[in-house]
């Protein structure tokens, strides 16, 4: 029998839906910023260097606590990735695209 310990699995839901909240607001931030930039690339390029080093080091934190943790880091992130998408999306492309 699997024994689930929710000490170790709560905490590390919480620090990844933080993270994947930060993750994508960083990325919000990003593209604002590098859309008023003539040369966008090095914006771009630090953002995704800082937003991706963020989520690793926060995984690698949360990983030293177990591996219940780290896959409530990762269902976190993914749970939370999927809410934001869910209500930031337009309106209009909530419906399915018509094949023709």
């Amino acid at each position: 029998m699997i024994v689930l310990d929710w000490t170790l699995l709560v905490p590390g839901l919480l620090a990844g839906a933080a993270a994947a909240g930060l993750f994508l607001a960083g990325l919000a931030a990003g593209i604002r910023l590098a859309l008023r930039r003539a040369r966008p690339s090095p914006v771009l390029f630090l953002s995704a260097a800082l937003r991706i080093a963020a989520v690793l080091g926060l995984g690698w934190w949360i990983a030293g606590l177990g591996a219940q943790a780290l896959a409530g880091f990762a269902l976190g992130f993914v749970l939370m990735r999927t809410l934001v998408l869910a209500v930031m999306r337009p309106a209009g492309a909530r419906r399915a695209p018509s094949c023709n």
